[in-house]
């Protein structure tokens, strides 16, 4: 499948971010922005909605809690009860630290794996980028365009709110 975009190369963060403005109010829908450094309220000049990841990270740690209470109660007082020191087989005040240990091991591994899914940040030989100076010190604004698009307009709508220059680039998604 090959999307083409059209991408406006901007040399400043406030330009680009009045860009944004400007350019979601003619109507036209951003596919992406690509920056070298994060920008602070560039996701809601994009109107991106708030992440739901913390919930995840809330199951995900109580799994992990709930794992370790389990794993401790039944080894300690089912499979092998021990008298350890006088205590009883289920002495929740010393299951403490390995509750939160593993409660801290799921939440970041299930973090990391659900980040990873939702990004769409799969191993590959090579990742994909539309321009490589978005790496170093440009701003970069994607918009997809399709046989409909007018791009002497799009680039004249770029181009008026500051970008230094407009360029079409073609991507296969493999």
């Amino acid at each position: 499948m090959t999307k083409r975009f059209a991408l406006g190369i901007f040399d400043d963060e406030d330009v680009l971010m009045h860009a944004i403005e400007n350019v979601r109010a003619a109507g036209v829908k951003i596919y992406e922005v690509f920056t070298p450094f994060p920008i602070h309220g560039i996701d809601d000049a994009l109107g991106i909605e708030r992440s739901r990841l913390p919930i995840a990270a809330f199951f995900y740690g109580c799994c992990g809690l709930a794992f370790a209470l389990w794993m401790q109660i039944y080894m300690l007082g089912f499979d092998w009860p021990m008298i350890i020191g006088g205590k009883p087989h289920i002495a929740l005040p010393a299951f403490i630290p390995v509750s939160f240990e593993l409660t801290v091991f799921f939440t970041c591994h299930g973090m990391v794996i659900t980040f990873y899914t939702i990004s769409k940040l799969y191993p590959r030989w090579r990742t994909p980028v539309l321009d490589v100076r978005s790496t170093d010190d440009k701003f970069v604004m994607a918009i997809e365009i399709n046989e409909s698009t007018d791009l002497n307009n799009l680039s004249k709508l770029l181009r008026e709110n500051g970008a230094s220059e407009v360029n079409e680039k073609e991507m296969t998604k493999n």
